[in-house]
C-alpha cells in the first residue's frame, strides 16, 4: 500500500495530485501569480476527497525544479512545512522529467525531449527514454542558449515528442522532434508521481531538513550521462 501527496508549482501552473492504493486525485490550474493561495485549498481538497490525513501518507513529492526561481521555492517551502508537521520524506522528483513522463502519458511517446522557457534567452532542456514505465534520462538537464542546444547536438539526435514552453517560445527546437505533445504545456504533480512511488519503495526519500532545490543556473555544459 502506497499514499504519496504531489505538489507542484515550479512553471505558470500551480497542481496538486494524490496517490492511493491505485487510485489517482489531481487539482491543475494554470495561474502564474497564484500559486501562494491555490496550492494549499488544492492539497486540503485531495486528503479531504481521499479521506486521509497527512500522517496517514508515506511520503510527499514536489517538484524540485527546474523553473521558476520564485516557483520551486515555493513548492519546496509548502513541502517541508507540510512534512515537518507530519514527519513525512520528501521525494524530489525533476520538472523535466515530469514533462517527459506527462508526454508519454499525454501522447504515448517513449523518446521525449523537454524544454521549459528559463528566460534570458535560454531554456532549461531535458531528453529521456522510457524504461519500465519511467522516463530515464539520456542527456543531463542543463539550462542554455536554445542556438547552443542545437549546435551541440549531433545531427542524428532526434526524439519523437517534443513537450514544454521552450517548444513555444524556441520555434528553432521543433527541428529536433517528430511532434509536439501539446496536451502538456507544464509539468504537472500527477506525473511526478511515478518517480515519485519508486522512490518511496526503493526507501530514497529524504528528511524534510536535507531537500533540496535544482535551480540548474550553475551549470555550462551539455553532456551525454553515462552509458547512455
Amino acid at each position: 500500500m502506497t499514499r504519496i501527496l504531489a505538489i507542484d508549482t515550479a512553471t505558470e501552473a500551480c497542481s496538486a495530485a494524490l496517490w492511493q492504493n491505485g487510485e489517482l486525485l489531481s487539482r491543475y490550474q494554470v495561474a502564474p501569480r497564484g500559486h501562494t493561495d491555490l496550492i494549499l485549498p488544492m492539497v486540503a481538497e485531495l486528503l479531504a476527497e481521499g479521506e486521509l490525513t497527512l500522517n496517514q501518507l508515506d511520503g510527499l513529492a514536489f517538484g524540485r525544479g527546474p523553473g521558476s526561481f520564485t516557483g520551486v521555492r515555493i513548492t519546496l517551502g509548502v513541502a517541508q512545512g507540510l512534512a515537518y508537521g507530519a514527519d513525512l520524506p520528501l521525494l524530489g522528483v525533476s520538472n523535466l522529467q515530469a514533462l517527459a513522463q506527462g508526454a508519454h502519458r499525454a501522447c504515448g511517446g517513449e523518446r521525449v525531449l523537454t524544454a521549459i522557457d528559463a528566460r534570458m534567452g535560454e531554456i532549461y532542456v531535458g531528453a529521456y527514454r522510457l524504461e519500465q514505465g519511467l522516463m530515464v534520462g539520456t542527456l543531463e538537464e542543463r539550462v542554455l542558449p536554445p542556438g547552443q542546444f542545437l549546435d551541440t547536438c549531433a545531427d542524428t539526435d532526434r526524439w519523437q515528442l517534443g513537450v514544454g514552453s521552450g517548444f513555444v517560445t524556441y520555434a528553432e527546437l521543433m527541428s529536433r522532434v517528430e511532434v509536439l505533445c501539446e496536451a502538456v504545456p507544464f509539468p504537472e504533480a500527477r506525473d511526478l508521481l511515478p518517480q515519485a512511488i519508486a522512490l518511496c519503495r526503493a526507501g530514497l526519500g529524504v528528511a524534510a531538513a536535507d531537500a533540496r532545490p535544482v535551480y540548474l543556473r550553475d551549470k555550462v555544459t551539455w553532456q551525454k550521462l553515462p552509458g547512455r
